[in-house]
């Protein structure tokens, strides 16, 4: 997986990948042939006592020495721009990816893993693909290149290199069989880590009020140190693995000056070519030692790698259509024709043959139980999910059919749980229509009831919210989240049971003020108290993912034994 999602975003830095490798071919080439220049100023320079030889060729080995340096620094700078632009384009394409995910491919991955994906998993590429081109590039034409001028020194000593690569690619074998595995578990358990923390952070303010402070603590102790044993074990295997290496680095020196003191001794040698074949011997050894290095790296990496390339398979459950078909009349009307729904690896659908109609220039209410698929509705509206059978329709035109951002641009969603980002109050409300006024801004805000909080803040529209917006309370988040929409002015409004974190006051006058604000525009809100829907045009009452009731609050009042039971449960036997 490795190879191949390298293959795919290296493709535009083929000028930088060739201009390295080149770079680091000439630079290999230059480090085998300064040993050639050593024994030469040995042999024919120190042994003779001619100091302008050992002068002149020494000149030559500074002068390819300051070379080799500046090959490197280049190398260096065109392997940096390229696996930093590989991993800013493989973290541009995974963003894109889970943003065309349906709620179907959030919930499979989970947002944890999706977050650890994106940047753990890309920065463990982008560091393999860094060293890569800086070093396992030249580490073989040092290794093949050192094998060579070795036996160009002296055939004799060069057994010696027949038993010792063999001997550390044993080493290496052993500690990838080892350490493979491992490394794919070590990114499993981040993920895990990375979940444990985002819930505690998360819900911090639930743990302290249930006094959960010491078994949340425990339970991120359990996989804090299961995360840590399984990288204790993998550092234990290169605890070994090293000085393995680094003593057969040793005893080679060992042996090599055992025989060949021996073979200069008998003037078969001399003493130059002894010396050139240790360098070539340690270079070969370094080469070697290199790629233990990337071995680190590679498991890694390659784990790394089968996780980014699972999100960039991934085909989101709602799809694009091929031929995108745009509604004759953009009209706000919303329909479900025989709507059963069950969400994957249900037990059982969620809706069972809805069928029901939200008209331009009319509030529907959707009400019932906890359970009874209120929200799915939105969902399915939204296209969050996609029916199971069944139609659901948009300005009479199935959504499937419907281009996905043709679609949204004519919605404006209220979530059940409101949600603001880091920025201003003003960014917050353009978040639908960047191009909206000042006085558009202000005129949502008196609409959702927000005018008189906001205008206290300081900066007003320019006051800054906080991630989440955390810095404002639960009604005034929802109030926002209100005002958002109604600045898109959609023809669509879907409100998901967003007034329940607003007083009654409030909602009363919040639902007057939307009434004269939504014109024309469909308008749904999922409820869960009656007061919020007493006056819709239209009321759904969903018992179990079945409609069991439809009509005005009137009409039901006459005809459903659901809808009178929950009025009589919220508002008393008097109200009924």
């Amino acid at each position: 997986m490795l190879i191949r999602l390298l293959r795919r975003y290296l493709a535009r830095y083929r000028r930088q990948v060739a201009i390295v490798t080149a770079l680091l071919l000439l630079q290999s080439v230059g480090n085998l042939y300064l040993p050639n220049l050593n024994a030469d100023i040995i042999n024919n320079g120190v042994a003779v006592g001619d100091t302008d030889y050992i002068w002149r060729t020494g000149a030559v080995m500074l002068g390819i020495t300051l070379l080799l340096g500046l090959f490197a620094v280049v190398a260096v700078y065109f392997a940096s721009q390229t696996s930093m632009g590989v991993g800013r384009d493989v973290r541009g394409a995974v963003f894109d990816r889970v943003q065309s995910f349906s709620a179907r491919e959030m919930n499979r991955f989970g947002t944890a893993s999706l977050i650890t994906r994106n940047t753990n998993d890309v920065q463990q590429v982008q560091l393999f693909l860094q060293i890569a081109l800086t070093i396992l590039v030249s580490a073989p034409i040092l290794a093949i290149g050192g094998i060579i001028m070795a036996l160009r020194e002296d055939a004799t000593l060069s057994w010696l290199i027949v038993v010792i690569v063999p001997l550390m690619g044993a080493v290496i074998g052993v500690l990838l069989w080892k350490a493979v595995p491992l490394f794919r578990q070590v990114q499993v358990k981040i993920d895990r880590i990375t979940q444990v923390l985002r819930e505690q952070i998360t819900g911090v303010r639930v743990v302290r009020a249930f006094i959960r402070v010491r078994s949340e603590r425990a339970r991120f102790e359990v996989v804090n140190a299961d995360l840590t044993a399984t990288s204790l074990r993998v550092n234990r295997i290169f605890a070994l693995a090293f000085p393995a290496l680094l003593g057969i680095m040793n005893l080679s020196t060992v042996a090599i000056l055992w025989f060949g003191a021996g073979l200069v001794d008998r003037g078969d040698m001399p003493i130059g070519n002894l010396t050139a074949f240790l360098q070539y011997i340690m270079q070969i050894l370094f080469a070697v030692m290199t790629a233990v290095f990337m071995v680190i790296l590679i498991p890694r990496a390659e784990a790394s790698a089968q996780r980014i390339v699972d999100v960039l398979g991934t085909t989101s459950s709602v799809a694009e259509p091929l031929r995108p078909v745009a509604p004759q009349q953009l009209s706000g009307l919303v329909a479900f024709a025989d709507v059963t729904f069950a969400y994957p690896h249900g037990e059982r659908p969620v809706l069972h043959d809805l069928t029901f109609a939200a008209r331009p220039g009319r509030t529907t209410a959707i009400i019932g139980g906890t359970g009874s698929g209120k929200s799915t509705v939105v969902s399915l509206v939204t296209r969050s999910f996609d029916v199971t059978s069944g139609v659901v329709l948009v300005d009479g035109l199935d959504v499937r059919e419907q281009s996905l951002d043709g679609l949204w641009s004519r919605i404006g969603l209220v979530p059940q749980t409101a949600y603001l980002f880091k920025g201003t109050v003003a960014q917050n409300l353009r978040f639908g229509n960047e191009n909206a006024t000042d006085a558009e801004l202000w005129r949502a805000l008196e609409v959702a009831q927000a005018r008189d909080f906001v205008a206290a803040m300081a900066g007003q529209l320019e006051a800054p919210i906080d991630q989440g917006g955390t810095n404002v309370s639960g009604g005034q988040r929802q109030r926002l989240a209100i005002a958002r929409a109604i600045v898109k002015r959609p023809a669509i409004y879907l409100f998901d049971d967003c007034f329940s974190a607003l007083d009654a006051g409030t909602d009363a006058r919040l639902r007057t003020a939307l009434k004269a604000e939504t014109g024309d525009a469909t308008v749904i809100i999922v409820a869960q108290r009656v007061s919020t829907i007493l006056h819709a045009d239209h009321i759904v009452v969903l018992d179990e993912g079945r409609v069991v009731g439809s009509g005005t609050h009137d009409e039901l009042m006459q005809t459903s034994a659901e809808y009178r039971e929950i009025v009589e449960s919220q508002l008393g036997t008097a109200a009924a």
